[in-house]
């Protein structure tokens, strides 16, 4: 195949990425699309960079050394992106090379003005822009300046910003390759950019225009405020005319310099409201031909728009699908279930087939569409009563939502709006057996599932498995479970609220809730502190596991004085909780069984930290705490009016929340329990599958949805480049931060805690669990990298029952996600843990060694000098 080196725009169309770098792509697109004019020019190929890459040889020695580099070592990343980028700037053009770059060149003006733009492979994609991230020029005049700018766009792909960028987005700088685009310099009177979506919001029916006089160098510096343009529906909407005191205009030998702006010109705008519209009509029509919101930079020249760049919004959450242009309300799934990760399609797709509710996808988390809720006037009040007890930031954003006019519709009273949320929650008797028998039948369930499954494989285990879901939706979803759970729950809200009032006491039932009997979560992180019981007297097996680096250690155990007794203790342990693992809603994720390394630091910790014998005392202390605060509560109640019948109201209650709250946590075990069955079945068809030579690799089947990996099972054959596109996407949905509340219009609502009892410069978020505690932070967002101290107070982004066994070690708790009711927030009421959760940027506002005061009973958190 002989190599072309050079290509004109205009024929650039349709050519892969790896010929002509995402910018070239783009810039071909646009160039063919009805009305869009595009300045003419020609694009550089990647072929050009390989070929001046293979003469020298030494670069390859240097990328092999950059690609071992930690990301976080700047200094030495600096330094050997700057030596291979002098050595790419010092290769001569090949005379083949520059003659075709020159008599392009000649096609379109030898001595005109030209931008000369780097084009790198992985630019301008959809899930990276690396905006900003390699170089362009700006008029440059001559054959001979354009041939050393198109070599420093070569070695631009080895700026300090983009090998950090590559590094942290997971990209090979061995697969990015650099085109370069060298197009006819405009001269513009102004310049700007514009989003087609809100960036800021994410709506989709709102595009944003800013611009400024003169180049768009002076806005992408940030020399000047742009003037600012917000449109919906062909009308401004918004307009913010900004004082421009500064423009970069072009030199007639070349360059750009800055120039000042006339006073009387610096705050008119920079373009007409009617230009405004027609440049955002312009920007709607290349939406369309991309098919997604688009970043765009424009010129204006004579009253006509150029675009010199257009390239997808990769910051936008993405929007769930769906089959009408009806308005919908989608609440974030992930801020309920404490796993605000990404989720692989396997864990979507099971999670989906056996939830209680619809669920939809979107940037690989899962909403539930609310809307019906919120547009009926009968379930309004109580779904966002019931929200905001849990999450006030969602009830807000969900209030914001419903500020906007006409977005939510309004539905009679009487039409459908299904079952209320959250289940049945009529009265039942307050008695210990009903746990009891809840906890058997389902105890009894999953061993039915592990004895039915063991022999299954093929679509037999695929059909067995379908009514197996069945099974699981029908014990979830099982009334007196569902009452169970609400008893609790709901006895918790009625003692804060009613010994508010009477006593005027905060969150009074957190004390209460100390040990409660049968609660699975708390349970698991006591049973650690006996596992390191066992293992505190062996002094080599404590040595051994210091340095474990991999999931063998069991088996090496043995060998070691104490080291049976060490496995045995660790392997029960696992036989009960080996299921549970960080994100294990998604059944793609490790589980402790799989990887039981990840609980190594929290053994050693329990060993540093606790005498022996902690978890029975620590279990015996908070029921006497909660015995005592009972009878303190009771006592008060009787010596006000009505006393007496206050005291008997709040004992039932008490009993009541007693005997249900530690249930609460038992249905998501039993949820994980089967889906550990479920993830063992198919991980041996897996297996299977990759002996078949089918498969390359048994996780393979995680990018797959369920029935998609039915479909391959029967038909022994799948797509690998799918799975590739699958893992792709996943490893970009990391970047994405999903919202609370998401409408369909693509608008992303956080919400806001709108309080004014809290110190200046404090950190608000929920109360959740009683108590002022002042400590060292302990920033953590990997739990298997747990190093505590006496005293830390664990500050996270979230916590799910995983994290319980850490719950111990700690003496405070600050999360940026979180409720009421969520999991974190029990178990930390049930360890007496003073707990502020939903605080926003709280990993990020609070460093890791940093002192703070954490006021569980008033939500915010203080950091101390």
């Amino acid at each position: 195949m002989i190599e072309q080196y050079v290509w004109d725009l205009q024929d650039v169309d349709g050519m892969p990425v790896t010929v002509v770098g995402g910018k070239g792509a783009h810039l071909g697109g646009l160039s063919r699309i009805e009305g869009i004019r595009v300045p003419a020019g020609f694009c550089v190929t990647t072929d050009a960079f390989r070929r001046i890459m293979a003469e020298a040889p030494s670069i390859d020695d240097r990328l092999d050394k950059l690609s071992r580099l930690d990301q976080d070592d700047r200094e030495a990343i600096r330094t050997l992106s700057a030596e291979i980028r002098r050595t790419v700037e010092d290769i001569a053009i090949p005379g083949d090379l520059a003659a075709a770059i020159t008599r392009a060149l000649a096609e379109f003006g030898e001595h005109a003005a030209y931008a000369v733009r780097s084009s790198a492979t992985a630019e301008d994609l959809p899930t990276a822009s690396f905006a900003g991230q390699q170089d362009s020029y700006l008029n440059v005049v001559g054959p001979a300046a354009i041939l050393q700018h198109v070599s420093r766009c070569w070695a631009s792909l080895f700026t300090e910003r983009a090998v950090a960028y590559r590094q942290r987005n997971g990209i090979d700088h061995r697969t990015v390759q650099m085109a370069v685009v060298v197009q006819r310099m405009v001269f513009p009177h102004a310049a700007g950019i514009l989003f087609t979506a809100d960036p800021v919001t994410g709506n989709r029916k709102v595009a944003t225009v800013d611009a400024g006089f003169g180049l768009g160098e002076a806005l992408v510096s940030g020399l000047v405020n742009p003037d600012v343009f917000k449109v919906r529906d062909g009308r401004i909407v918004a307009r913010a005319v900004a004082a421009k005191q500064r423009a970069v205009h072009a030199l007639p030998a070349g360059g750009t310099r800055e120039v000042a702006i006339d006073p009387q010109r610096q705050e008119q705008p920079a373009l007409t409201d009617p230009q405004v519209v027609r440049l955002v009509q312009l920007g709607r029509r290349i939406e369309a031909h991309f098919g997604r919101p688009q970043d765009i930079e424009w010129c204006l020249v004579d009253d006509e728009f150029q675009i010199v760049q257009s390239r997808p919004i990769t910051t936008l959450f993405p929007i769930p699908a769906t089959h009408n242009a009806e308005n919908h309300v989608y609440v974030s799934v992930g801020h309920q279930q404490m796993m605000t990760d990404p989720m692989k399609p396997l864990g979507i797709s099971m999670w989906q087939l056996t939830a209680m509710a619809p669920m939809h996808e979107a940037g690989g988390r899962l909403f539930v569409d609310a809307t019906r809720r919120l547009a009926s006037p009968a379930s309004r009040a109580g779904f966002l009563e019931m929200v905001g007890r849990s999450d006030p930031l969602t009830r807000d954003a969900l209030e914001t939502v419903l500020d906007h006019d006409g977005f939510v519709p309004s539905l009679p009273d009487e039409g459908p709006v299904g079952p209320p949320a959250g289940g049945a929650s009529a009265p039942i008797e307050t008695d210990p057996a009903i746990v009891t028998g809840l906890i058997e039948r389902s105890q009894a369930s999953i061993a039915a599932l592990r004895r039915d499954i063991a022999a299954l494989t093929g679509p037999a285990l695929f059909d067995f498995l379908l009514e197996a879901l069945q099974e699981h939706k029908r014990v979830l979803g099982d009334p007196l479970n569902m009452q169970a759970i609400m008893a609790g729950m709901e006895a918790t809200w009625w003692l804060n609220d009613q010994l508010q009032e009477w006593l005027g006491e905060k969150n009074a039932a957190d004390t209460l809730t100390l040990s409660a009997p049968d609660n699975v979560t708390s349970e698991m992180g006591l049973a650690l502190l006996d596992v390191a019981d066992v293992i505190r007297p062996y002094p080599e097996v404590v040595a051994f596991l210091r340095g474990v680096e991999d999931e063998g250690f069991l088996d090496e155990l043995p060998k070691l004085a104490g080291g049976i007794e060490a496995r045995d203790a660790i392997a029960a342990y696992l036989d009960r909780y080996g299921m549970r693992c960080v994100g294990e809603i998604d059944i793609t994720r490790a589980r402790w069984s799989e990887r039981p390394s990840t609980l190594v630091p929290l053994i050693l910790d329990n060993v540093k930290l606790f005498e022996p014998g902690a978890a029975a005392r620590r279990f015996a202390q908070g029921r006497q705490e909660a015995r005592q605060k009972e009878q303190d509560v009771l006592s008060r109640l009787r010596a006000l009016p009505d006393g007496e019948q206050k005291a008997a109201e709040a004992k039932r209650m008490i009993d009541r929340v007693r005997t249900f709250i530690g249930y609460r946590e038992y249905p998501k075990y039993g949820i994980v329990s089967r889906y550990f069955v479920y993830k063992q079945a198919l991980l041996a068809e897996a297996e299977r599958l990759v002996r078949a030579n089918v498969l390359a690799e048994q996780e393979d089947i995680f990018y797959l949805t369920f029935q998609e990996l039915h479909d391959v099972v029967r038909a022994n054959q799948v797509d690998d480049q799918l799975i590739q596109q699958r893992r792709e996407a996943f490893r970009s949905y990391h970047a994405l931060t999903p919202p609370r509340v998401l409408t369909s219009d693509g608008e992303a609502v956080a919400g806001a805690y709108r309080r004014d009892d809290v110190p200046a410069g404090a950190l608000i978020g929920l109360p959740v669990s009683a108590g002022t505690i002042e400590g060292r932070a302990r920033v953590i967002l990997d739990m298997a990298r747990a190093d505590l101290e006496a005293g830390d107070i664990l500050v996270t982004a979230y916590t799910d029952p995983s994290w319980s066994p850490l719950f111990v070690a700690i003496t405070g708790l600050v999360t940026e996600v979180g409720g009421l009711m969520t999991h974190g927030a029990v178990i930390a009421r049930e360890y007496g843990l003073p707990a502020v959760v939903g605080v926003a940027d709280a990993t990020r506002l609070i460093r890791d060694g940093q002192r703070i005061r954490v006021h569980g009973a008033d939500g915010y958190v203080e950091i101390l000098p």
